[in-house]
């Protein structure tokens, strides 16, 4: 990775798997970046033209599991705007989301609360999965300019 990459983390997002030490928080990612005791993911890397968001699931800062679609895909829209304003960024520069579904019959609920968050109409894809981590019902993703 090249000195022009930083590692995204905010406590206003649910951790990626296990906590982080607050010496990697919004570090530059280099070659020489000791990862070693690192979550396997960030939340979002950051490159001068790019934000590269993972996937937001209904977890709270706290870790505990949100209930009900609408909530879910709220607390997922939450936990995005936590970690691209974390990056330096906002909402409304999202360029492309992709939102992943338990069951397409949800998609009318998630895309009512959607329509919240994203009024500026990024591109999208939207895809039902057999299962998704935790076995929630939404994950978000998204990519963002700075």
């Amino acid at each position: 990775m090249s000195s022009d990459q930083q590692i995204i983390f905010t406590k206003d997002a649910p951790a990626v798997s296990k906590p982080l030490a607050p010496m990697y928080v919004n570090l530059p990612l280099t070659d020489k970046t000791n990862t070693h005791d690192m979550p396997n993911q960030s939340q979002a890397i950051k490159t001068p033209n790019m934000i590269y968001c993972s996937g937001q699931i209904p977890l709270t800062p706290e870790g505990e599991m949100v209930q009900g679609i609408t909530e879910q895909t709220r607390q997922a829209c939450k936990n995005v705007q936590a970690v691209v304003e974390a990056a330096g960024s906002s909402i409304s520069k999202v360029v492309k989301t992709t939102v992943f579904i338990s069951d397409m019959s949800y998609f009318a609920e998630i895309n009512t609360e959607y329509e919240k968050w994203f009024s500026h109409k990024p591109a999208r894809s939207c895809v039902a999965v057999k299962t998704l981590p935790k076995n929630v019902d939404v994950e978000i993703e998204v990519i963002a300019l700075p």
